[in-house]
């Protein structure tokens, strides 16, 4: 019979903040929302207001339970960057690109798909790294100083990248990975 773990050996579960902004994919945010949640990963949504909603392409609500002025790289352990056309709101935004930027230099997860590397090349740290996203911005990110594969999923140290929807399954077992949760 395995022993249970004290409350003081037990391992605190990792926490990742996902970013939220107007027009977002709905499974890029949902689908590793959940999938965090389900393996123990607290999940933080991090948008431009606390408590306001965001709404997807298609209408789907997701209200921020942070502002992106209030959260600071050392409270997460990674962050996920949704696709959709949300990442070119979200880099206009001077917090959430600084956000990123500091998950990345503090060694943590930076996740994105689709469009999501938009935000990822605005914050300065795709400049030499290997990664993938939607093809509709593959000249971006090589203009920007990254070398693009097309897989379903690129794993380049801390950065975890995917195209579309149907490699969410591929992103997120590679997310739970880096987490070591799940």
């Amino acid at each position: 019979m395995a022993k249970k773990k004290s409350p003081s050996t037990r391992r605190k579960a990792p926490h990742v903040a996902v970013l939220a902004e107007n027009i977002y994919e709905d499974l890029e945010a949902w689908y590793p929302i959940l999938r965090l949640r389900e393996a123990g990963v607290k999940v933080t949504v991090v948008g431009p207001a606390k408590g306001a909603t965001y709404t997807s392409k298609h209408g789907y609500p997701l209200t921020a339970d942070a502002s992106m002025k209030s959260a600071r790289a050392a409270q997460f352990d990674g962050v996920i960057i949704p696709g959709g056309y949300a990442p070119d709101k979200m880099r206009r935004h001077k917090e959430m690109v600084t956000l990123v930027r500091a998950i990345h230099g503090k060694g943590g997860l930076v996740a994105s798909i689709c469009h999501g590397p938009w935000l990822m090349a605005e914050a300065d740290i795709v400049r030499g790294r290997k990664l993938t996203c939607v093809s509709a911005i593959k000249t971006d990110m090589v203009n920007a100083g990254a070398t693009y594969q097309n897989k379903e999923v690129v794993v380049d140290g801390n950065l975890i990248t995917s195209r579309t929807p149907p490699d969410l399954p591929a992103m997120m077992k590679a997310v739970l990975a880096f987490l070591g949760a799940g």
